[in-house]
């Protein structure tokens, strides 16, 4: 049985913007799950009124789900400060907040992203949830299964992984849970480094996405080329980008890689 959630007072949000930026895959046409909840969000502009139907979850949990308790004029105040070049992208994504994400989910999920396109990374991760997570009922017309835990990947098979068209990701699937199961969740970015099959962009993006540390910089193809656009960079100095990021935006370097990202690949691609 569905409920619904009002949530007064809600600015500088776009469910458009927040769900197709990069950062999270369980969305689709404003309805996503999020651990064992299914959730519609419909937001009201003029109203400044976010409706939720949800099979559950609290108001809290939700309004910490959006970080909806962080002023995001303020965070783009700041980055037009730093820097008016980025003023355009702070405009189009003016709607994008980072979502307060389960950090197993998203080391799964951006495990599964390397080298893929974004509609197959969905499709990869429902698989998963379809066979290893929790059935949760059918909800807006479609069966709904929970993420699974890092115990049942753990005991995963990588051949019954490969038939999900996961490829040389499986392994890495697998032995993730395994080392998550064994030391709990990692706190930082050398900790994850560690994991096999993460490097330095899939761990900036955990760190952003996963531990919502906000001066992490995630650099991909992407994020080169804008870097090469705007600032002249060469498209593998990933060093002189991270520092000129750290030195520009400074803790807000995450939301400034949002508003860019976003803004080229849905404007210039």
């Amino acid at each position: 049985m569905l409920k619904e959630i009002i949530i007064e007072n809600v600015y500088d949000f776009d469910t458009a913007h927040i769900f197709d930026c990069g950062q999270c895959f369980r969305w689709n046409n404003d309805i996503g799950v999020v651990g064992s909840y299914v959730c519609k969000a419909t937001y009201d502009e003029e109203k400044h009124l976010l409706k939720l139907e949800t099979n559950g979850g609290t108001k809290e949990f939700w309004q910490n789900y959006f970080d909806l308790d962080t002023d995001y004029s303020a965070i783009k105040k700041m980055l037009a400060a730093s820097d008016p070049d980025i003023i355009p992208a702070l405009e189009y994504g003016q709607g994008i907040r980072i979502l307060n994400q389960d950090i197993f989910e998203t080391i799964i999920s951006f495990i599964v992203s390397q080298n893929n396109n974004i509609p197959r990374i969905k499709k990869c991760i429902e698989a998963i949830c379809a066979r290893y997570g929790e059935q949760l009922g059918e909800y807006f017309g479609e069966m709904r299964y929970s993420f699974p835990s890092a115990g049942v990947l753990a005991e995963a098979d990588v051949c019954d992984l490969a038939e999900l068209k996961l490829g040389y990701r499986c392994e890495y699937i697998v032995s993730a849970a395994r080392q998550y199961l064994k030391f709990g969740a990692p706190a930082d970015y050398d900790e994850l480094l560690s994991y096999p099959g993460i490097g330095p962009k899939v761990a900036n993006c955990i760190m952003l996405f996963g531990l919502h540390s906000v001066e992490a910089f995630p650099i991909d193809t992407w994020v080169k080329h804008i870097m090469n656009d705007m600032y002249g960079f060469e498209k593998n100095d990933v060093k002189g980008m991270t520092g000129f990021a750290r030195d520009r935006f400074g803790n807000y370097a995450g939301y400034a890689q949002q508003y860019l990202f976003y803004f080229y690949r849905e404007k210039k691609d």
